[in-house]
Formats: C-alpha cells, sequence, structure tokens
C-alpha cells in the first residue's frame, strides 16, 4: 500500500538513502501509529534495491535490561568479521555480546569504537544503512554505542535511521541526527488513507473513525474494525489507550491457548518462535503448536517469520500484556524462566518478574547478575531490583547503597541522589551511613551550593574516618577539596579541610594527599608539594591513576611543565581503556598547562578533542573549562573575535555554576585580547577582577599564575601604583611556595617596575630556569628590548626583540610577533613577513590527525587513538594534503613536529 501525506519525509529519506556519508542519520519522532515504521519499511526497501547493506535492531520493552541486547541483534550478521577487530576492540565487543570469557566491564567507549570499525569496514564493499527503531526501549548499553557511532560517521558511506516515541529519552536524541517529526495527516491524505483501507464504511461510522483518528495513520487502518461495537466511554479515551483496546478486544475473541501463547510471546524478551511455544505448553500443560499461533495472525496482531514472532506493532504488545491479570503475568514470566536455563541473564529477569513479594534466593541471583553486569546502568537495575525483593532491612540498603554505587560509575546524579534517600528510610549502621554520605558527595563538577558544604563535607570526612572507615572518608575529603576549586569557600574553611587531611594517616608522597593539599592550600603547601612533583616525574607513565593525581597537583601550585608532562604520561592509560571520561579531564589539564607555558600548537588539537569528548561524556562544567582555554588559545593567536565569542560562551556555564577556575580564565582571555588591541585600562580592569574577592571570577591561585599579563596592562595603562599593591599582597605566598609560574610572574612585575634598574631586573628574570616556559621567556625578552631601545640602546635592544619575534613566530603569538616586528623597525632592523605554519593552515582536528600521521601511525592507528574509524582518518588526511600543499603523508614530518618534540 502507498503512503499517503509523506511525500516530504520519503524525500529526505530518499536523499540520506542516495548520499550516506553526507550526514550521519534522522531520527523519526512521534506518537505511536504516526507512520514512523512504515517510513522505516519504503527506506529499507530503497536501500535494499540501491545495493546498500541493511543492518537492524529495535527496541523491546521487555529487553531493556538486558544489557547489549539490541547491539547484539545489529551486529550479529557481522559476526564473522568480529576477528578482523584490533585486539583491544575485539575483547572489548565480545565481551560486551556475551562472547568471552571475560568477566570485566568493557569500556562503552571502546565497544563503541568496536561496532565503528565494524560498520566502517563493512561500508568499504557498500554502502550500510543502520536502522534502530523504538530506541527509546534500547537497553542503555546498547543505546549509548548507538549514539557513539552517530557522531562519527558523518564522513562515512554509512547512515543511521532511528524512531522513537514523542517524549521518550534516549541517548541518540543527543547524538546529532536530524530531527524528523511526524505529525497526523492533513484531512485530503487521511481520506485517501481510509478510502484504500475501508472503502465499504457507513457515513456515520466513517466520519466517527476520521474524527476519533486524528490523522493517526495507525488508527485510520485499525479502528475500522471496531468503530461499530465502541462505546461512548471507550471513544473518550486519548488516541493510544483506544488504539490498546481495539487490539485487546480483537485478543480477547481468540481461542484460549492462542491468548496464552500471545502473552508469552508479548512478556518474552525474544522472538524465537520455539521459545515462545514451549514456554506456552508449560502454561498449558499441553503441547502448544505453531496452529495456535494462526488465528492471532488472521486477526492481524502477529506475523511469523522464519522462526520468529513479532507483533505488527508495539501498542499490540502492550495491549496484550496490559489486559492480563497480574497473576497470569506472573506465571508467564516463571514459565520463561524455566524455558531460559541456558541463559541466566534472561532467566533471572523473568523469574524477578515472576516473583510476588520479597525473595532472598531471587534477589541474590539478581545481584549476582548486576556484578556480572557489562554494563553499569543495566547492573543499576539490576541492583535495585534485588534491593525490592531483600527480606531484610540491612541486607536491603547493602544492595540499595551498591546500586547508588553503580550509578555514581555512570555518572547518574539523580539515581543516585534517588537511591541513597531510599536506603535512608531504612535503618543504617555506621558503615553504611558513611557509604551513604561518599556517594551524595562524589558529584563536584563545579554545582553551586553553599560553602558552608564543604565544612561540613570535611567535619563528615573527620567522623568517618574516627568509626573506622578511612576509604569512604577519605572519598569525602577529597570531594570537599574538589569543591575548592571550584569555588572560593575562604581560608578558615581551606584550613578546616587541611586540619582534616593532615588527620589521616596518608603516607608521606601519597599522590591523593599531594592533590589535596595542592587543591586547598596550593601556596602553604607548595613547596612540599613540588618537592614530591619533582621526584616523582622520574616515574610518569608507570601507573595512569598516579599520574592523573599528580596533573592535577602540578596544576594547582603552578607547575605547569610538570602538570603537562603528568597529564600527558596519563591520558594513554585512559585513552587505551576506553575511559573517555577521565580522558576528558587529563587532556583539559594538558592543554591548559600548555596553553600557559605558550605551546599553543600542542594545546589546540588537545583542548579540541577534550571539548568533544566533555559533550559526549555529559561533564557541562569541564566543557566549560576547556572551552575558556580554547578562548585563551585564539586570543594569543591573535584571534580575537574567535576569542571573545568562546569566552562568551565558556562565561554562560561558569557564571551559573559559579566555576571559578571557568571565570578565572575567561578574564585572562578578555586581557588578553584587550593587550592585543592595545585597550591597556580595559586589560587592566579585566586582569584585576581575578584578584578581587567579591568578583565571581576571583581565583587566588590562579590569579597568581596570571600576573606576566597583568604587570603588562598595569604598565602600560599607567596603573603601576595598583600593580604594587597587588604584588604586595602576593609577598607572603611568594615566600612559602617556590611556584614557577606566580616567581616567573613576579620577577616579570619586577622588571618592569624597576625603572632605572630594570636591566638587573631584567637579567635576573632572564638567568632564572625557563626551560619548557618559551611564552615568558619571550615576554621578557621582548619587553626588556622594548626598555633598552627606550633608552637608546638601540644596538642592545635588536638582539632581544629578535629573539623575541623569534620565540613568537615559532610559537604562533601573532599579535605578539608584530609588536617584536614594530619594535625592530624603530630599532632600525627589518623583519622578513611571517608565512603562517603549517599547522596554523589545519583545523586542531586535522592537525591532531596531521600530527599523529607525522609520528608515522597507520590510519587505523590513528582512529584507534582519536576513537575515530579509519575511513574517517583517511578523508581527513585527504582534506590535510591540499592545505599543506603536499601529496603524501611521508611529506608530513618535515612539515609538523610530533607531539613529542613539541611538548618539550
Amino acid at each position: 500500500m502507498p503512503l499517503f501525506g509523506r511525500d516530504t519525509e520519503l524525500k529526505d529519506l530518499s536523499a540520506l538513502v542516495d548520499g550516506p556519508g553526507e550526514r550521519s542519520g534522522i531520527l523519526i519522532e512521534g506518537e505511536p501509529g504516526i507512520g514512523k515504521s512504515a517510513l522505516v519499511e519504503q527506506t529499507v526497501a530503497a536501500a535494499s534495491a540501491a545495493g546498500h547493506r541493511v543492518l537492524r535492531t529495535a527496541g523491546v520493552e521487555a529487553e531493556r535490561n538486558l544489557v547489549y541486547a539490541g547491539l547484539q541483534r545489529l551486529l550479529y550478521p557481522l559476526r564473522r568479521e568480529f576477528g578482523t577487530l584490533p585486539a583491544r576492540q575485539f575483547e572489548a565487543l565480545t565481551t560486551a555480546l556475551g562472547m568471552s570469557e571475560s568477566t570485566d566491564e568493557p569500556s562503552i567507549h571502546l565497544v563503541g569504537l568496536a561496532a565503528l570499525t565494524l560498520l566502517a569496514d563493512s561500508a568499504a564493499e557498500r554502502a550500510v544503512l543502520v536502522v534502530a527503531e523504538d530506541v527509546h526501549w534500547l537497553d542503555l548499553a546498547s543505546a549509548e554505542v548507538l549514539a557513539f557511532v552517530a557522531r562519527r560517521i558523518d564522513s562515512e558511506p554509512v547512515a543511521l535511521l532511528a524512531t522513537r516515541r514523542d517524549g521518550a529519552v534516549s541517548p541518540l536524541s543527543a547524538a546529532g541526527l536530524t530531527v524528523m517529526r511526524l505529525g497526523p495527516l492533513p484531512g485530503d491524505d487521511a481520506n485517501a488513507l481510509l478510502d484504500a483501507v475501508a472503502p465499504d464504511l457507513p457515513a456515520q461510522v466513517r466520519r466517527r473513525v476520521l474524527a476519533e483518528s486524528h490523522g493517526n495513520p495507525l488508527a485510520l487502518t485499525e479502528l475500522p474494525m471496531t468503530a461499530m461495537d465502541l462505546t461512548e466511554s471507550a471513544s473518550a479515551l486519548p488516541l493510544t489507550e483506544r488504539l490498546e483496546q481495539a487490539f485487546s478486544a480483537r485478543g480477547a475473541a481468540l481461542p484460549g491457548p492462542t491468548r496464552s501463547v500471545l502473552l508469552v510471546a508479548a512478556l518474552n524478551d525474544g522472538d524465537s518462535v520455539a521459545e515462545t511455544l514451549t514456554a506456552a505448553g508449560i502454561l498449558l500443560d499441553s503441547a502448544a503448536t505453531a496452529e495456535d499461533l494462526a488465528p492471532a495472525v488472521a486477526a492481524r496482531l502477529v506475523e511469523i517469520g522464519s522462526g520468529t514472532v513479532t507483533f505488527r506493532h508495539p501498542l499490540v504488545r502492550s495491549a496484550l500484556v496490559a489486559a492480563a491479570t497480574g497473576a497470569e503475568r506472573r506465571r508467564t514470566h516463571l514459565a520463561l524462566a524455566d524455558v531460559l536455563a541456558e541463559s541466566p541473564e534472561r532467566q533471572v529477569w523473568h523469574r524477578a518478574a515472576g516473583t510476588a513479594g520479597a525473595d532472598e534466593d531471587v534477589a541474590a541471583a539478581l545481584e549476582a547478575a548486576a556484578e556480572r553486569s557489562r554494563h553499569r546502568g543495566g547492573a543499576v537495575a539490576a541492583m535495585e531490583h534485588a534491593a525490592a525483593l531483600t527480606v531484610t532491612p540491612g541486607r536491603r540498603a547493602d544492595r540499595l547503597l551498591r546500586a547508588a554505587e553503580l550509578a555514581v560509575d555512570a555518572g547518574r546524579r539523580d539515581t543516585v541522589e534517588r537511591l541513597v534517600d531510599a536506603a535512608r528510610l531504612l535503618p543504617l549502621t555506621a558503615g553504611q551511613q558513611a557509604t551513604a554520605a561518599w556517594l551524595l558527595s562524589g558529584f563536584e563538577d563545579g554545582m553551586r551550593e553553599s560553602h558552608t558544604r564543604i565544612g561540613e563535607l570535611a567535619v563528615l570526612a573527620a567522623d568517618v574516618a574516627a568509626d573506622g572507615y578511612p576509604d569512604p572518608a577519605l572519598r569525602i575529603l577529597w570531594a570537599a577539596a574538589a569543591r575548592c576549586f571550584w569555588s572560593e569557600p575562604g581560608p578558615d574553611t581551606r584550613r578546616a579541610v587541611l586540619a582534616v587531611a593532615d588527620t589521616f594517616a596518608i603516607p608521606d608522597g601519597d599522590p591523593a594527599k599531594l592533590a589535596i593539599d595542592s587543591i586547598v592550600a596550593p601556596f602553604e603547601r607548595g613547596d612540599e608539594v613540588l618537592g614530591h612533583l619533582r621526584t616523582l616525574a622520574a616515574t610518569s607513565g608507570r601507573d595512569t591513576e598516579v599520574d592523573h593525581y599528580l596533573s592535577s597537583a602540578a596544576y594547582q601550585v603552578g607547575a605547569f611543565d610538570l602538570a603537562a608532562q603528568f597529564a600527558a604520561a596519563s591520558a594513554p592509560g585512559f585513552r587505551s581503556a576506553g575511559r573517555l571520561g577521565l580522558l576528558t579531564r587529563a587532556l583539559a589539564i594538558q592543554a591548559w598547562s600548555l596553553a600557559r607555558l605558550g605551546d599553543i600548537a600542542t594545546a589546540a588539537p588537545i583542548a579540541a578533542e577534550a571539548a568533544a569528548f566533555a559533550l559526549e561524556t555529559e561533564q557541562p562544567f569541564m566543557h566549560a573549562v576547556i572551552v575558556s582555554v580554547q578562548a585563551e588559545i585564539a586570543a594569543l593567536r591573535g584571534d580575537y573575535a574567535q576569542a571573545t565569542t568562546l569566552a562568551a560562551d565558556a562565561e554562560r556555564t561558569g557564571l551559573a555554576a559559579g566555576a571559578r577556575p571557568v571565570l578565572a580564565t575567561v578574564q585572562l582571555t578578555r586581557g588578553l585580547t584587550a593587550l592585543g588591541e592595545g585597550r591597556f585600562d580595559d586589560a587592566f580592569t579585566d586582569l584585576a577582577r581575578v584578584h578581587d574577592p567579591r568578583d565571581p571570577s576571583h581565583s587566588p591561585a590562579l590569579a597568581a599564575y596570571f600576573l606576566t599579563e597583568l604587570a603588562e596592562a598595569a604598565v602600560r595603562a599607567g596603573r603601576a601604583d595598583a600593580l604594587t599593591d597587588l604584588l604586595r599582597g602576593l609577598e607572603a605566598a611568594a615566600a612559602s611556595t617556590p611556584s614557577p609560574a606566580l616567581h616567573i610572574g613576579l620577577r616579570y612585575a619586577r622588571a618592569v617596575l624597576a625603572g632605572d634598574k630594570a636591566a638587573e631586573a631584567f637579567a635576573a628574570a632572564l638567568a632564572a630556569d625557563l626551560t619548557g616556559w618559551p611564552a615568558e621567556r619571550g615576554r621578557l625578552h621582548l619587553a626588556y628590548g622594548e626598555w633598552l631601545r627606550r633608552q637608546r640602546r638601540v644596538v642592545e635592544s635588536r638582539t632581544h626583540l629578535r629573539t623575541a619575534r623569534e620565540i613568537f613566530d615559532a610559537l604562533g603569538f601573532t599579535a605578539w610577533s608584530e609588536r617584536a616586528r614594530l619594535e625592530l623597525r624603530s630599532a632600525g632592523e627589518s623583519s622578513p613577513n611571517r608565512d603562517p605554519d603549517a599547522r596554523e593552515r589545519l583545523t586542531p582536528h586535522e592537525l591532531s590527525i596531521a600530527q599523529l600521521a607525522a609520528q608515522g601511525l597507520t590510519n587505523r592507528e590513528i582512529g584507534q587513538r582519536l576513537y575515530l574509524s579509519h575511513r574517517t582518518v583517511s578523508t581527513h588526511l585527504h582534506r590535510i594534503f591540499p592545505k599543506l600543499g603536499i601529496s603524501s603523508r611521508g611529506d608530513l614530518a618535515a612539515l609538523l613536529p610530533t607531539l613529542d618534540e613539541t611538548a618539550g
């Protein structure tokens, strides 16, 4: 039958089939029965006719708790190709799909990369159409993998077509798919459809069907069969309920054995006819056969395929389930459980659904399933259900808190709060109370809350430790320290947190303790922290988690060279394990630190990757931090329009959350922009805000690390006295910490304020160890050269100005390069115009790929590093070559330094 009233939609879907790779796909949204499946079938037929490979899956409400069930259905046709995957991807995918003996939970992102690689490789032979219907009912793991894939197929001959009910939630909703909203059929098309399906309806019934269908194609097709028998109360129901009532009425008219078989099929989380008939035989106490399904097929409720039974529409399934009594549903679930002895994951859910009241045996089985689960979301659901079936309150609290702990790992704050609240309604032991406390403290990403909360957490940590629970106590204390990073609680609260930390029996130099000390007391503990960091730098690369803690500690105390080193060392471990949430944080520290050092060529692609991962892993405050770093990089490059836009974007999130590191970096960007544009008063005002305790951007540690920019703005704006006052306030901090960033800034400030004694001050500043700090060395040479020229020491000035120009040219600091050139011309020396560096002709994303290719990595290896398909890497390289004026990847090494060389 032709589709009525969907010409525009069919045209768009035809374009998707004709040009896979031009966009990632389409998400069709609409109410039940509006025609989503009909459009899918037309598209599948067109794709098959065009020679495309079609891979299909669908969400089924009964399968929502079966981890990776939807993905298994989708990728089963490609199972013979699993062996071509890289080892880590193969291991992750086979573990996810239950094809491996491994009991470790695979990273959702590694599973996603494996699926992407399979699809891209398959598409190398012929284009692929991936179809995922009713994604709101897909198990969460499968939906997350499909969202991962959808974000990365825009340059592949792969297209994704998905459907979703109105108002439903799915990870695919935020995966970049084009949304196609289906509304009711217009009047003429509704009439034409009704003519086609029921041409002989009496006029009165016809008018009633048209009025009650509201242009819904399924209603126009199904209601004519029951419209003559409807009561007024029934016709007043919402349309979805009306349709379900129509289907349940049709089912009620079937023979008893057929109704039993249908209920089994409706509650089954698989579509096997054999499974359904075997379970129905248990219910009927006699063998069920395919003949028992024949009346349901004739009534147009189900369709029988090659060994499968499927419902004509999801509303048929839900109608049959709703029409059954609770006792009937429980007996049916238990019959299915008897059949599924070879599928323990499925069996336990049917046992649970068939259990009325508490049952410790079933609860224990669900708990075991949760601990075996290959996805945190599925584990949470299983553990929560286990808690509901638990007999004793204490054991129920244990399971609720364990479910909450799993939800913390999955990043589901609302779920954690709901589960902990439920546990706290029960009598809790001291240990359970300690666990509940740290679970609720675990989400610290810049959320705005009262500063008193930090002190409360410190007291709670001390109490929990005193009760003999050191691990939860340390986690609570870490949450308190993290809040000191995002907000500014004041010195009294910081001292209170530090005092509690000092009571814990943590070994000297422990990475977690160093990180806590550095956040809470970056100046007071700076000397001690830096001493340990310099010793531990020789061991970086041995332990990912340790390096991550140390990168945070180094960042806090202004050792940006060490922070970049430790962050770079931690990133590969997170990357290879698919822990993209923590990888995002490592990349953010690395990019922020490299930008401060002046290595923006390396920082830019790292920041771009981190920003993409922050969105994908739903870390909005980390994303704002990274965007603020991208704004700083744009300002350093002299792209002030882009810097202004990015700073405003970051500020919106930072202000809403009270995230001070974001707002401080925004003010740094604005100060850099104003300096570059010659607005020195504005630059000083912007940068001085970070030092004002009343300002939302006030961040004591970060303010101390922006002194070079502040000093330059103050001198040029004639605000030397104000600068002197600010420096006076930092003298105590400088006396207590050897922080490189703080002392480099102070030496610069003293030099530009030194007047007649500037030569000595500049010489002292340049004599300090600036290895790894090229931007600061360039600024010193520029400022010294400018001062020398003003003193009419022109010949001497040229050496410093020339050095500054060369440094800034190498770094890509466009505005500073031009300043050095202008000063040199005033000193009687011309400079050649600077040609754009090869790295500046590429986008940050392209630069990431080009640099890895320059190191000799293959397209597949680059794809594994960046979580892309190798075909996408190839496409980008073919765009990169013309931009750089080369014809092959062999020329890249000469044009681009590797990441290791740049970092050095």
